[in-house]
Order: C-alpha cells, then structure tokens, then sequence
C-alpha cells in the first residue's frame, strides 16, 4: 500500500514546523503558473556574537547533514502551505544547496543529501527525486551551515 507523505512523516517521527515569517524584504513561496520557487532557508541560527564555524573545519560533515535535513522539513511545511497539501504535488524539480565551508572542502553532496534523502523519504522517490546544485561558499546570512531553495511544480 503506497502512504502518503503525512504518513510517511509520521513514521519518521517527524512534525513539520509552523512557518515564520521572513526576516527581510522577501516571502517564503512564490507562483508562477504551476512553479513554485521556494525561498532559501538556512541552519542552525547562531546569536549574535557567536563566532562562526565553518563546514569542514568546527562543523563536521554529519552535523552539516543533520541540518540540510532539518532545512528539509521546513521546506516541506513550506512546500504544503504552496500547495495546498502534498496530493497537489507533481514534481519535486530543482534543490539548490550551499554549504558554509572551507576552501578547501570537498563534501558538499554529502552535506546536502541531507535534505535530498529526505525529500526521497517523504514524497516518494517518483515525486521526490529533484535535480540539484551543491555548492560552496564563503559565508552565509547569520552564519548558517547550510541554506537550501527549492523548486516544484503543482499539478
């Protein structure tokens, strides 16, 4: 019997997030006829005066994981709110991922796999599996490990 991405996340143990509103001059989906670009969400938040770590050097590739994951789930409740519910989803299209790492870091797809294996994981391999962009970079707004966007099609 084929579950549905609510019971899947259940099975996961996993509750998707109430959305916050964005700190800035942007909002958190926008249409455009059946596309819905997500906007980037980034983690783990650090306070102020926190010095920051990178990828690669104080934060080790599983830990940098663990937060594409935790992106992931917040893009989903994201995603749902788009939507209007997961049976409105086509496709799951495009992920695009940046890494807070050192220059010389190697292991952004494993980083953000993270996010990807749950994307997989809840909706499915037909409706989940995207097409993707790893990259890194030099820093990242409020000095975030990672930030994902992501892009899907409605049917």
């Amino acid at each position: 019997m084929n579950q549905t991405p609510e019971q899947r996340l259940a099975a996961l143990g996993i509750s998707l997030p109430e959305l916050t509103a964005p700190r800035g001059s942007f909002v958190t989906y926008v249409r455009s006829g059946k596309t819905i670009y997500l906007s980037g969400k980034g983690a783990p938040l650090r306070p102020a005066g926190v010095p920051v770590p990178k990828v690669g050097a104080e934060v080790s590739v599983a830990d940098a994981r663990q937060c594409a994951r935790e992106v992931a789930i917040y893009l989903l409740a994201a995603m749902k709110e788009a939507l209007g519910g997961f049976e409105n989803l086509r496709q799951l299209v495009k992920v695009f991922g940046m890494v807070n790492a050192t220059p010389d870091f190697t292991e952004h797809t494993e980083v953000i796999n993270g996010a990807s294996d749950l994307f997989v994981d809840v909706l499915g391999a037909e409706k989940g599996s995207h097409a993707r962009s790893a990259v890194g970079v030099g820093s990242l707004p409020k000095g975030f490990a990672v930030e994902i966007e992501a892009i899907v099609e409605q049917v």
